[in-house]
């Protein structure tokens, strides 16, 4: 069970990184946070040019890395399971140049989820070996990086 500290609702910066809030999920953070980055994709981004998106990809991974870190330090944890930003950021690149839709949305939840949760390599060695927000950051991007490759590799053949 995910025990989130209390700083989430009273820190602005916990608060986003973990994902407004949703990190405090008790179960299931990562997929909690994970749906919550649906929100946003659906009502805004998935109907933003590509280089728009990019660049809020962009701009959000940076923002993130520090986001993470400074979290990750003053709770004295690394990559505390409610720390969900990462996720938030890895799921938005696996819907870049997506077609519009919910049952996109929904497909690349679930692609993103997978990798995620089954961290093939390089997700797993990042998520070891490279430290700080970076490294908490990294991983969600490489396993964003896979279910972007399938989810453009089924759009492709559908």
């Amino acid at each position: 069970m995910n025990r989130a500290p209390s700083s989430v609702w009273r820190n602005p910066i916990h608060f986003l990184a973990f994902g407004l809030g949703s990190g405090a999920a008790p179960w299931a953070p990562g997929t909690v946070g994970t749906a919550a980055a649906v929100i946003p994709y659906l009502l805004w981004f998935q109907y933003w040019s590509a280089g728009w998106f990019l660049l809020l990809i962009v701009v959000t991974f940076v923002v993130g890395v520090w986001l993470c870190e400074k979290t990750s330090e003053d709770l004295g944890v690394h990559d505390h399971s409610g720390i969900v930003w990462d996720e938030f950021v890895g799921y938005w690149l696996t819907m870049l140049l997506a077609p519009q839709g919910w049952e996109w949305a929904l497909v690349g939840f679930v692609l993103f989820r997978f990798f995620d949760v089954l961290k093939p390599w390089p997700v797993k060695w990042a998520d070891r070996r490279v430290a700080g927000g970076f490294g908490i950051m990294v991983d969600d991007l490489l396993a964003g990086i896979y279910a972007w490759i399938i989810l453009q590799v089924i759009v492709r053949l559908y």
